[in-house]
């Protein structure tokens, strides 16, 4: 019995360290998810242009790094967002970037089907967590 009696104070020791690193293991990185998936493939692993569509573009897409840069240090968090969502982008000619608002809300109706959810919130968050990830992509 005295034999046990330690291994019952080890055991729940063990389980909490362990659930925490498979819950380190299992963090994702929500906003980077969102840009391999959506925006990568024009925009370039690394934000720089060059993605795998970038030969059927009719302009090149802009290098994400130097956002704040080319405006005077400033992320200009309120006009990408504007021009990620696509609903206040007055639009002259062709647009080569999806207006990635309206096809999130396709998606999330696609998903949560007759589910009550906040679509304008769940859009917002998204396309935050997308530019907070753009954000990090910075170089001074």
């Amino acid at each position: 019995m005295k034999k046990i009696v330690p291994w019952l104070f080890l055991a729940p020791i063990s389980l909490t360290l362990y659930s925490g690193a498979v819950w380190a293991q299992q963090k994702t990185d929500l906003g980077k998810r969102e840009f391999e998936a959506n925006c990568a493939s024009c925009h370039g692993v690394s934000g720089k242009g060059g993605g795998v569509l970038l030969e059927f573009l009719k302009r090149s897409p802009p290098d994400l790094t130097q956002l704040a840069k080319n405006n005077k240090g400033v992320f200009p968090i309120a006009r990408l967002y504007d021009v990620i969502e696509g609903g206040n982008v007055p639009v002259h000619g062709a647009r080569d970037m999806p207006v990635w608002g309206r096809e999130y809300r396709i998606k999330d109706a696609e998903y949560y089907g007759e589910v009550n959810y906040d679509s304008t919130a769940l859009v917002r968050a998204r396309i935050l967590t997308l530019l907070e990830y753009i954000n990090r992509l910075q170089v001074p």
